[in-house]
């Protein structure tokens, strides 16, 4: 038996007194490895469905309704079946190039729980007769690679991966790979042309759905990392007792990443649709408040792209539907807290100039457009903006991702200001994700652009004539 103590507060994450599905061996220091894994009931929902029958393991995941993690918050167990009969061979492609501002949960998966994902992967596989899955993990993340690594060798050494799995006639294969830093890799289709060696760019859907035609044209079925680290929770723990936390239309419970202006930042694992934002900000069990007695300004409630939230909105549930009602989205699980001292346009232009700096370049409004928004944000930061530079602004966004962007005297009567989902001239939503924190500051903080901009619009002057 593994000897290491469990430590409540492991490092980027913390253990908030509530159900634990997916984080309950995040404090223990030795919680990487197999040992420890197999002593907290690793492997054995991987038993547990290999005496089943695949129909029924997949089933259980569209009964307990387990939301993609990723972003779209697609019911899993439904996009599984989107898989075309009889198209052999399929894959199970892993998203773990968690590369949005302010989103830190999948790493943490990866480098404290290996294991569960793999075993996620396995018991997937299973139900969809699948033979080969391929983890793709960031660039940047070097401890979740060899973390990764290192279980995928003790789980081939202990038979629960290979040929004949546990004496049964289910095998498969995984493999690992890892990008080169690229942010645009995160959107599905651009992560399956970079598992082919190809530059990563997004491809057009339709034609190019993954569950349709994916990884070297087969059809494949790409989850997020926490997605499927719930899967052996679900096998064996059953839909009825999943839906036991959560609320009715969010089962279960999902990871936050919350960083910012807080007391205590952090990793947090919360039930759906029932856990405020409120909650998770200002609660004793959670981030404690705001920091130094300041007060909140602004918040990011789903990751870079999604658009900002303010005090009006922290009594929103974590949950997909009120939150996209009120025009943002969860999406990555990142919240990102800003407090009375921010400035807002240099929080808009850190954004924004991120996106800029990540655009693949496929797509025109994009590859243009960001550049041009960070241009003009930073010739108003710099002093040598313009009164016309805040419709310019807009004008960019809206060929970016049209509106209309509409800005009310009163910003709190102009909730629905901000299109949403939002529209987009690209064939990914990058480009959208720069128009977010524009328009939000904006509609909100419009006073705060005027401020610095004090010089005038050059007035044109006709030319002298020449003297004879």
């Amino acid at each position: 038996m593994p000897t290491h103590s469990y430590v409540p507060h492991a490092p980027g994450y913390v253990d908030n007194e509530g159900p634990k599905i997916v984080t309950s061996r995040f404090g223990y220091e030795d919680s990487f490895t197999l040992e420890r894994s197999q002593a907290t009931g690793g492997y054995q929902a991987l038993r547990t469905a290999l005496d089943k029958t695949p129909a029924e393991i997949h089933s259980e995941v569209r009964e307990a309704t387990l939301l993609g993690r990723g972003g779209a918050g697609f019911p899993a167990g439904i996009k599984w079946g989107f898989l075309p009969p009889g198209k052999f061979p399929y894959y199970l492609v892993v998203n773990g190039d968690e590369s949005e501002p302010g989103t830190y949960k999948d790493r943490l998966l990866m480098e404290r729980d290996p294991h569960q994902l793999i075993e996620g992967c396995l018991i997937t596989c299973y139900a969809l007769g699948l033979q080969q899955c391929f983890l793709y993990v960031r660039g940047e993340m070097a401890l979740a690679q060899e973390r990764i690594a290192q279980a995928l060798n003790e789980a081939y050494a202990e038979g629960y991966i290979g040929k004949n799995i546990l004496g049964t006639e289910f095998s498969v294969d995984v493999v690992l790979t890892w990008g080169a830093g690229a942010y645009i890799v995160g959107e599905e289709t651009a992560l399956i042309e970079s598992l082919e060696g190809n530059r990563g760019m997004p491809r057009l859907k339709p034609p190019y759905f993954p569950a349709a035609v994916g990884l070297y044209g087969q059809p494949t079925i790409v989850n997020n990392v926490e997605t499927l680290s719930n899967v052996p929770w679900v096998t064996e723990n059953g839909a009825r007792q999943y839906k036991t936390y959560g609320s009715e239309k969010s089962p279960g419970t999902r990871m936050f990443a919350v960083s910012g202006h807080v007391k205590r930042p952090g990793v947090y694992e919360v039930e759906q649709g029932i856990t405020t934002f409120r909650d998770l900000l200002y609660g004793d069990n959670f981030c404690q408040g705001i920091r130094d007695g300041h007060e909140l300004k602004m918040f990011v409630p789903g990751g870079g792209s999604a658009p900002w939230f303010f005090e009006e909105q922290l009594d929103l549930p974590l949950e997909a539907g009120p939150v996209g009602a009120a025009g943002s989205m969860l999406g990555s699980g990142g919240i990102i807290v800003m407090d009375d001292t921010t400035d807002a346009v240099k929080a808009a232009l850190r954004l924004v100039r991120f996106y800029a700096r990540e655009s693949c370049g496929k797509c025109t409004p994009c590859r243009e457009g960001t550049t041009w928004e960070e241009r003009v944000l930073q010739r108003i930061l710099d002093g040598e903006g313009r009164p016309s530079d805040i419709e310019m602004l807009l004008d960019i966004a809206d060929n970016i991702s049209p509106g209309p962007y509409p800005v009310a005297a009163d910003p709190a009567q102009d909730l629905d200001a901000i299109p949403f989902p939002p529209k987009q001239t690209t064939i990914c939503p990058l480009g959208p994700s720069s128009v977010a924190p524009i328009t939000s500051t904006i509609r909100r903080f419009r006073h705060e652009y005027e401020a610095k901009i004090t010089k005038r619009d050059p007035i044109p002057v006709a030319a002298e004539k020449a003297v004879s």
